[in-house]
């Protein structure tokens, strides 16, 4: 098995990301078996990939309680990091542990367990009184073991929230190296954050953190649905123009996510903020789909340093 660059290595270079839907918690072992080994061999297949991002989704009910019917990301993960040599990234919500306490006892068991980056992200609601640590306090509670291990802490951003840009900065100074937003659809409200958190880490004097676009590929009325209740802003002329043809929605939305790449890269290229892509499979049966995103993607981003020679039979 080829080991990859390590995670930090790749972030300054256009990382590209992908990140597969989880098994249902209740799949039976040869189900997840066969699901590692379907992504897998896709992911071996592809001239670049950078690392492997798996999401936590959760739902909760009206008191902020979580419910999980998902696999466990950390297995998922270092499942495909076993397979491919990729780097592997989970997402916890850290709004949902009942302590900081909790919180540092997960990420170490993270670590034995061979998951060693992730992304840290809040409850999905400002409304609801959660008993976690905020998103900035997690961060300086879990970068510096994850540091001592050699891997990487990330949060996410949310373009169109008001005063994004500060809030990126702040997460950046508790030590994330990256950001990854939500699911794009368009480019302005991105491209204005990553203008002002230009602006305020120049300011600052500080390195800004790699911001990863997120994109996904669209098959059907189902899919747009479930990416607005993922939170993704997705504008109604936009919707209307990637249904016009629901034949050729697949084709139409892997076009829009290129065409948006490609104009916040313009508006954004004196910012100096280093920028990525994360190609996010939004379900199971879009597997095919998600491979077309990221080839290319794979095309379009300058090519990857090659690896560095590395006796370890996993990279970070």
């Amino acid at each position: 098995m080829m080991v990859r660059r390590s995670l930090r290595a790749s972030l300054l270079d256009h990382p590209l990301f992908f990140a597969p839907v989880l098994p249902s918690l209740r799949s039976p072992a040869h189900r997840i078996a066969e699901r590692v080994d379907e992504t897998a061999r896709l992911l071996l297949h592809i001239p670049r990939v950078d690392a492997i991002y798996v999401p936590e989704l959760v739902e909760e009910n009206h008191e902020g309680r979580p419910r999980y019917r998902t696999y466990d990301p950390r297995e998922y993960v270092v499942h495909l990091t076993s397979r491919t040599g990729y780097p592997g990234i989970v997402t916890k919500v850290v709004a949902h542990f009942e302590t900081v306490t909790a919180l540092r006892d997960w990420t170490e068991r993270t670590v034995r367990m061979g998951a060693l980056n992730v992304v840290l992200v809040g409850g999905s609601s400002s409304r609801i009184p959660y008993p976690g640590p905020s998103v900035e306090e997690a961060d300086r509670t879990v970068v510096p073991i994850l540091e001592s291990v050699g891997g990487v802490v990330g949060n996410i951003a949310i373009p169109r929230r008001a005063d994004e840009a500060s809030r990126m900065l702040r997460k950046t100074k508790a030590g994330v190296v990256f950001l990854t937003t939500q699911l794009l659809f368009e480019a302005q409200s991105v491209i204005g954050a990553i203008q002002a958190y230009g602006r305020l880490c120049k300011d600052a004097k500080i390195a800004p953190a790699t911001v990863v676009l997120s994109f996904a590929p669209l098959g059907d009325e189902d899919d747009i649905d479930f990416v607005r209740w993922l939170g993704a802003h997705l504008p109604e002329e936009i919707e209307q123009a990637l249904l016009q043809d629901e034949q050729a929605l697949s084709r139409r939305s892997v076009e829009l996510a290129l065409s948006v790449w490609t104009e916040v890269v313009s508006a954004t290229a004196t910012a100096g903020v280093p920028l990525g892509v994360s190609v996010e499979q939004v379900s199971a049966r879009h597997l095919v789909s998600a491979r077309d995103l990221l080839t290319s993607f794979g095309s379009l981003l300058p090519p990857a340093p090659p690896s560095a020679p590395s006796s370890q039979s996993r990279s970070v």
